[in-house]
Protein backbone atom coordinates (compact mmCIF):
# COMPACT_ATOMS: atom_id res chain seq x y z
CA UNK A 1 0.00 0.00 0.00
CA UNK A 2 1.14 3.51 -0.77
CA UNK A 3 0.29 6.52 1.40
CA UNK A 4 0.39 10.03 -0.09
CA UNK A 5 -1.18 13.37 0.76
CA UNK A 6 -1.80 16.86 -0.57
CA UNK A 7 -2.81 20.13 1.07
CA UNK A 8 -5.48 22.56 -0.09
CA UNK A 9 -7.37 25.50 1.38
CA UNK A 10 -11.05 25.54 2.30
CA UNK A 11 -12.71 28.96 2.24
CA UNK A 12 -15.91 29.59 4.16
CA UNK A 13 -18.83 31.26 2.43
CA UNK A 14 -18.73 33.83 5.23
CA UNK A 15 -16.64 34.11 8.40
CA UNK A 16 -17.99 32.05 11.29
CA UNK A 17 -17.88 33.87 14.62
CA UNK A 18 -18.11 31.90 17.84
CA UNK A 19 -17.43 32.99 21.41
CA UNK A 20 -13.69 32.37 21.26
CA UNK A 21 -12.71 33.05 17.63
CA UNK A 22 -13.63 33.96 14.07
CA UNK A 23 -12.76 31.60 11.22
CA UNK A 24 -12.79 32.36 7.49
CA UNK A 25 -10.66 29.50 6.13
CA UNK A 26 -8.70 26.43 7.11
CA UNK A 27 -6.35 23.96 5.47
CA UNK A 28 -7.38 20.46 4.49
CA UNK A 29 -4.89 17.64 4.02
CA UNK A 30 -6.25 14.94 1.71
CA UNK A 31 -4.85 11.50 2.52
CA UNK A 32 -4.68 8.85 -0.20
CA UNK A 33 -3.98 5.15 0.29
CA UNK A 34 -3.48 3.24 -2.95
CA UNK A 35 -3.53 -0.53 -3.39
CA UNK A 36 -4.30 -2.78 -6.34
CA UNK A 37 -5.25 0.09 -8.61
CA UNK A 38 -7.82 1.52 -6.19
CA UNK A 39 -7.58 4.60 -3.99
CA UNK A 40 -9.05 5.33 -0.61
CA UNK A 41 -9.39 8.91 0.58
CA UNK A 42 -9.57 10.68 3.93
CA UNK A 43 -9.27 14.27 5.13
CA UNK A 44 -7.63 15.96 8.11
CA UNK A 45 -8.31 19.66 8.65
CA UNK A 46 -6.17 22.14 10.52
CA UNK A 47 -7.45 23.33 13.90
CA UNK A 48 -5.68 25.71 16.22
CA UNK A 49 -8.02 24.75 19.05
CA UNK A 50 -7.12 21.07 18.72
CA UNK A 51 -3.44 21.85 18.16
CA UNK A 52 -3.52 20.52 14.60
CA UNK A 53 -1.41 22.82 12.46
CA UNK A 54 -0.98 21.82 8.85
CA UNK A 55 2.74 21.15 9.23
CA UNK A 56 2.05 18.88 12.20
CA UNK A 57 -0.48 16.88 10.20
CA UNK A 58 1.93 16.34 7.32
CA UNK A 59 4.81 15.54 9.68
CA UNK A 60 2.83 12.74 11.29
CA UNK A 61 1.76 11.39 7.92
CA UNK A 62 5.40 11.26 6.84
CA UNK A 63 6.38 9.31 9.95
CA UNK A 64 3.59 6.76 9.61
CA UNK A 65 3.91 6.21 5.85
CA UNK A 66 6.62 3.51 5.95
CA UNK A 67 4.87 1.66 8.77
CA UNK A 68 1.53 1.62 6.95
CA UNK A 69 3.12 0.50 3.70
CA UNK A 70 4.31 -2.72 5.37
CA UNK A 71 0.75 -4.05 5.56
CA UNK A 72 -0.25 -6.32 2.69
CA UNK A 73 -3.77 -4.91 2.23
CA UNK A 74 -6.14 -2.29 3.71
CA UNK A 75 -8.20 -4.88 5.58
CA UNK A 76 -5.15 -6.06 7.53
CA UNK A 77 -4.11 -2.47 8.20
CA UNK A 78 -7.62 -1.66 9.45
CA UNK A 79 -7.48 -4.60 11.84
CA UNK A 80 -3.92 -4.27 13.07
CA UNK A 81 -2.56 -0.74 12.70
CA UNK A 82 -2.55 1.25 15.93
CA UNK A 83 -0.45 4.29 16.81
CA UNK A 84 -1.27 6.02 20.07
CA UNK A 85 1.25 8.73 19.26
CA UNK A 86 -0.77 10.09 16.35
CA UNK A 87 -3.05 13.08 16.88
CA UNK A 88 -6.68 11.96 16.77
CA UNK A 89 -7.46 14.03 13.67
CA UNK A 90 -4.61 12.46 11.69
CA UNK A 91 -5.52 8.94 12.77
CA UNK A 92 -9.16 9.59 11.83
CA UNK A 93 -8.14 10.68 8.31
CA UNK A 94 -5.97 7.61 7.72
CA UNK A 95 -8.66 5.34 9.14
CA UNK A 96 -11.18 6.97 6.76
CA UNK A 97 -8.93 6.30 3.78
CA UNK A 98 -8.58 2.63 4.82
CA UNK A 99 -12.34 2.34 5.23
CA UNK A 100 -12.93 3.95 1.84
CA UNK A 101 -10.44 1.62 0.17
CA UNK A 102 -11.77 -1.49 1.92
CA UNK A 103 -15.28 -0.59 0.82
CA UNK A 104 -14.23 -0.08 -2.78
CA UNK A 105 -12.43 -3.42 -2.77
CA UNK A 106 -15.51 -5.17 -1.37
CA UNK A 107 -17.98 -3.22 -3.52
CA UNK A 108 -19.85 -2.15 -0.38
CA UNK A 109 -20.57 1.16 1.29
CA UNK A 110 -18.81 2.11 4.50
CA UNK A 111 -22.20 2.03 6.21
CA UNK A 112 -22.51 -1.67 5.35
CA UNK A 113 -18.97 -2.43 6.45
CA UNK A 114 -19.52 -0.71 9.79
CA UNK A 115 -22.70 -2.69 10.43
CA UNK A 116 -20.58 -5.61 11.62
CA UNK A 117 -19.60 -6.91 15.00
CA UNK A 118 -17.00 -4.66 16.62
CA UNK A 119 -17.31 -2.13 13.75
CA UNK A 120 -14.84 -3.95 11.51
CA UNK A 121 -14.82 -4.23 7.71
CA UNK A 122 -14.66 -8.01 8.12
CA UNK A 123 -16.72 -10.12 10.45
CA UNK A 124 -20.25 -11.34 11.06
CA UNK A 125 -22.63 -8.84 9.50
CA UNK A 126 -25.75 -7.79 11.35
CA UNK A 127 -29.07 -7.73 9.55
CA UNK A 128 -28.57 -5.24 6.75
CA UNK A 129 -30.61 -2.07 7.03
CA UNK A 130 -30.74 0.70 4.47
CA UNK A 131 -29.18 3.93 5.67
CA UNK A 132 -31.95 6.53 5.99
CA UNK A 133 -31.35 10.26 5.49
CA UNK A 134 -30.52 11.91 8.81
CA UNK A 135 -31.53 15.45 9.69
CA UNK A 136 -28.57 17.67 10.47
CA UNK A 137 -28.40 20.93 12.35
CA UNK A 138 -27.25 24.01 10.45
CA UNK A 139 -25.08 26.52 12.30
CA UNK A 140 -25.80 30.23 12.62
CA UNK A 141 -22.84 32.15 14.01
CA UNK A 142 -22.71 35.15 16.31
CA UNK A 143 -24.29 37.78 14.07
CA UNK A 144 -26.82 40.56 14.50
CA UNK A 145 -30.41 39.40 15.15
CA UNK A 146 -31.66 40.64 11.78
CA UNK A 147 -28.95 38.73 9.91
CA UNK A 148 -29.63 35.62 12.00
CA UNK A 149 -33.35 35.85 11.27
CA UNK A 150 -32.78 36.19 7.53
CA UNK A 151 -30.48 33.17 7.54
CA UNK A 152 -32.92 31.14 9.63
CA UNK A 153 -35.80 31.90 7.28
CA UNK A 154 -33.76 30.82 4.24
CA UNK A 155 -32.64 27.62 5.92
CA UNK A 156 -36.16 26.70 7.07
CA UNK A 157 -37.43 27.25 3.54
CA UNK A 158 -34.70 24.89 2.27
CA UNK A 159 -35.86 22.15 4.63
CA UNK A 160 -33.73 22.54 7.75
CA UNK A 161 -35.67 21.51 10.83
CA UNK A 162 -32.76 21.88 13.25
CA UNK A 163 -30.79 25.10 13.65
CA UNK A 164 -27.78 25.58 15.92
CA UNK A 165 -27.29 29.13 17.17
CA UNK A 166 -23.91 30.20 18.48
CA UNK A 167 -23.88 32.18 21.73
CA UNK A 168 -21.37 33.60 24.19
CA UNK A 169 -21.51 37.33 23.43
CA UNK A 170 -20.14 39.49 26.27
CA UNK A 171 -23.68 40.77 26.83
CA UNK A 172 -26.14 37.84 27.16
CA UNK A 173 -28.91 40.13 25.95
CA UNK A 174 -27.36 39.93 22.48
CA UNK A 175 -27.58 36.13 22.53
CA UNK A 176 -31.19 36.24 23.73
CA UNK A 177 -32.09 38.69 20.95
CA UNK A 178 -30.40 36.50 18.32
CA UNK A 179 -32.20 33.35 19.46
CA UNK A 180 -35.52 35.19 19.66
CA UNK A 181 -35.04 36.42 16.10
CA UNK A 182 -34.21 32.93 14.85
CA UNK A 183 -37.22 31.44 16.65
CA UNK A 184 -39.54 34.05 15.16
CA UNK A 185 -38.16 33.53 11.65
CA UNK A 186 -38.24 29.71 11.83
CA UNK A 187 -40.86 28.84 14.45
CA UNK A 188 -41.02 25.20 13.41
CA UNK A 189 -37.30 24.56 13.82
CA UNK A 190 -35.76 22.81 16.79
CA UNK A 191 -33.03 25.08 18.19
CA UNK A 192 -29.68 24.01 19.62
CA UNK A 193 -27.59 26.56 21.52
CA UNK A 194 -23.79 26.58 21.63
CA UNK A 195 -21.91 29.09 23.79
CA UNK A 196 -18.62 27.16 23.31
CA UNK A 197 -17.89 27.29 27.03
CA UNK A 198 -18.33 31.06 27.38
CA UNK A 199 -20.52 31.15 30.50
CA UNK A 200 -19.95 30.66 34.18
CA UNK A 201 -21.90 28.00 36.01
CA UNK A 202 -24.15 30.61 37.64
CA UNK A 203 -24.82 32.41 34.36
CA UNK A 204 -25.69 29.16 32.61
CA UNK A 205 -28.18 28.15 35.32
CA UNK A 206 -29.78 31.61 35.22
CA UNK A 207 -29.96 31.89 31.42
CA UNK A 208 -31.04 28.45 30.28
CA UNK A 209 -34.71 28.78 31.36
CA UNK A 210 -34.90 32.00 29.35
CA UNK A 211 -33.50 30.29 26.28
CA UNK A 212 -35.88 27.36 26.70
CA UNK A 213 -38.75 29.85 26.52
CA UNK A 214 -37.36 30.94 23.13
CA UNK A 215 -37.48 27.45 21.68
CA UNK A 216 -34.03 26.07 22.60
CA UNK A 217 -34.21 22.29 22.98
CA UNK A 218 -30.59 21.52 24.01
CA UNK A 219 -27.36 23.34 24.83
CA UNK A 220 -23.76 22.39 24.07
CA UNK A 221 -20.91 23.10 26.48
CA UNK A 222 -22.41 26.10 28.31
CA UNK A 223 -19.42 26.51 30.67
CA UNK A 224 -15.66 26.45 30.22
CA UNK A 225 -14.17 22.95 29.89
CA UNK A 226 -12.16 21.39 32.67
CA UNK A 227 -14.89 21.43 35.32
CA UNK A 228 -16.97 18.28 34.75
CA UNK A 229 -18.65 18.41 38.15
CA UNK A 230 -19.79 21.98 37.50
CA UNK A 231 -21.10 20.88 34.11
CA UNK A 232 -22.97 18.08 35.85
CA UNK A 233 -24.56 20.60 38.22
CA UNK A 234 -25.66 22.73 35.28
CA UNK A 235 -27.13 19.63 33.62
CA UNK A 236 -29.06 18.81 36.79
CA UNK A 237 -30.56 22.32 36.96
CA UNK A 238 -31.09 22.86 33.24
CA UNK A 239 -34.61 22.66 31.74
CA UNK A 240 -33.05 21.46 28.45
CA UNK A 241 -30.51 18.69 27.77
CA UNK A 242 -26.86 19.64 28.33
CA UNK A 243 -24.34 18.19 25.87
CA UNK A 244 -20.62 18.15 26.63
CA UNK A 245 -18.36 19.13 23.72
CA UNK A 246 -15.01 20.62 24.66
CA UNK A 247 -15.13 18.50 27.84
CA UNK A 248 -15.67 15.31 25.78
CA UNK A 249 -12.55 14.75 23.69
CA UNK A 250 -11.60 11.12 24.27
CA UNK A 251 -13.26 7.83 25.12
CA UNK A 252 -12.13 8.28 28.71
CA UNK A 253 -13.73 11.75 28.84
CA UNK A 254 -17.02 10.40 27.54
CA UNK A 255 -16.97 7.52 30.00
CA UNK A 256 -16.35 9.91 32.90
CA UNK A 257 -19.33 12.05 31.85
CA UNK A 258 -21.73 9.14 31.34
CA UNK A 259 -24.79 9.67 33.48
CA UNK A 260 -23.73 13.20 34.48
CA UNK A 261 -24.81 15.06 31.34
CA UNK A 262 -27.52 14.38 28.79
CA UNK A 263 -25.20 14.01 25.82
CA UNK A 264 -21.63 14.10 24.55
CA UNK A 265 -20.66 15.66 21.24
CA UNK A 266 -18.36 13.21 19.48
CA UNK A 267 -16.27 14.59 16.63
CA UNK A 268 -14.07 12.16 14.75
CA UNK A 269 -11.17 14.64 14.75
CA UNK A 270 -11.35 14.72 18.55
CA UNK A 271 -11.86 11.04 19.38
CA UNK A 272 -9.83 9.42 16.58
CA UNK A 273 -12.23 8.15 13.93
CA UNK A 274 -15.36 6.09 13.37
CA UNK A 275 -14.32 3.09 15.44
CA UNK A 276 -13.56 5.30 18.42
CA UNK A 277 -16.92 7.02 17.99
CA UNK A 278 -18.74 3.69 17.87
CA UNK A 279 -16.86 2.55 20.95
CA UNK A 280 -18.08 5.67 22.78
CA UNK A 281 -21.62 5.03 21.55
CA UNK A 282 -21.50 1.50 22.94
CA UNK A 283 -20.06 2.66 26.26
CA UNK A 284 -22.85 5.22 26.71
CA UNK A 285 -25.62 2.70 26.12
CA UNK A 286 -28.02 2.64 29.07
CA UNK A 287 -26.19 5.42 30.95
CA UNK A 288 -28.76 8.15 30.32
CA UNK A 289 -26.20 10.04 28.21
CA UNK A 290 -26.85 10.11 24.47
CA UNK A 291 -24.56 10.58 21.48
CA UNK A 292 -24.30 13.73 19.43
CA UNK A 293 -22.23 13.62 16.25
CA UNK A 294 -20.52 16.92 15.50
CA UNK A 295 -17.82 18.13 13.16
CA UNK A 296 -15.20 20.65 12.25
CA UNK A 297 -15.65 22.73 9.12
CA UNK A 298 -14.49 20.36 6.38
CA UNK A 299 -15.31 19.17 2.89
CA UNK A 300 -17.78 16.37 2.11
CA UNK A 301 -14.78 14.03 2.15
CA UNK A 302 -14.03 14.95 5.76
CA UNK A 303 -17.69 14.74 6.77
CA UNK A 304 -18.47 11.42 5.07
CA UNK A 305 -17.19 8.94 7.72
CA UNK A 306 -19.48 10.47 10.36
CA UNK A 307 -22.45 10.41 7.97
CA UNK A 308 -22.06 6.63 7.74
CA UNK A 309 -22.69 6.27 11.50
CA UNK A 310 -25.12 9.18 11.91
CA UNK A 311 -28.07 6.86 12.51
CA UNK A 312 -26.56 6.03 15.92
CA UNK A 313 -26.84 9.60 17.22
CA UNK A 314 -29.68 11.44 18.95
CA UNK A 315 -28.37 14.81 17.76
CA UNK A 316 -26.58 15.30 14.44
CA UNK A 317 -24.57 18.40 13.54
CA UNK A 318 -22.80 17.47 10.31
CA UNK A 319 -22.96 20.72 8.37
CA UNK A 320 -19.24 21.54 8.05
CA UNK A 321 -19.30 21.13 4.27
CA UNK A 322 -22.34 23.39 3.99
CA UNK A 323 -20.40 26.34 5.44
CA UNK A 324 -17.87 26.33 2.58
CA UNK A 325 -17.86 28.75 -0.32
CA UNK A 326 -17.13 25.81 -2.62
CA UNK A 327 -17.05 22.16 -1.55
CA UNK A 328 -14.48 20.27 -3.67
CA UNK A 329 -16.20 16.93 -2.93
CA UNK A 330 -19.79 15.77 -3.02
CA UNK A 331 -21.90 12.73 -2.23
CA UNK A 332 -23.48 13.23 1.22
CA UNK A 333 -26.13 15.86 0.43
CA UNK A 334 -27.19 18.22 3.19
CA UNK A 335 -28.54 21.26 1.36
CA UNK A 336 -32.12 20.13 2.05
CA UNK A 337 -31.51 19.67 5.78
CA UNK A 338 -30.52 15.99 5.72
CA UNK A 339 -27.24 14.16 5.12
CA UNK A 340 -27.33 10.74 3.52
CA UNK A 341 -25.24 7.78 2.46
CA UNK A 342 -24.96 7.67 -1.32
CA UNK A 343 -24.89 3.88 -1.59
CA UNK A 344 -21.70 3.93 -3.63
CA UNK A 345 -18.79 1.78 -2.49
CA UNK A 346 -16.57 3.08 0.30
CA UNK A 347 -17.28 6.53 1.65
CA UNK A 348 -19.37 7.28 -1.43
CA UNK A 349 -17.94 10.72 -2.17
CA UNK A 350 -16.33 11.94 -5.37
CA UNK A 351 -14.05 14.84 -6.18
CA UNK A 352 -15.70 17.44 -8.37
CA UNK A 353 -12.81 18.57 -10.54
CA UNK A 354 -11.80 14.93 -11.10
CA UNK A 355 -15.31 14.27 -12.44
CA UNK A 356 -15.07 17.28 -14.75
CA UNK A 357 -11.79 15.98 -16.17
CA UNK A 358 -13.36 12.69 -17.31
Amino acid sequence: MKLTWQTTGLELAEPLRISRSVMARRDAVWVTIEHGGLRGWGEAVSSEYLGLRTDRITHHLATMSPRLERFPDPETAWEEYRDDGLPAGVYAAVEAALLDLAGKRAGRSAHELLATDHARPAGRTRTARPAPPVRTARTIGIVAPAAAAAQAARLALSGFGVLKVKAGSPDPAEDLARVAAVHAAAPGASLLLDPNGAWTERRAIDLLPRFEALGVTAVEQPIAPGHPQALARVAKESPVPVIADEDAVSYEDALALAGLVHGVNVKLAKCGGVRAALRIHEALRGSGTDLMLGCLTASSLGMAPAVHIADRARWVDLDGHLLLAADPWHGIGGTDGAVRVSGRAGLGVTRLHAEAAR
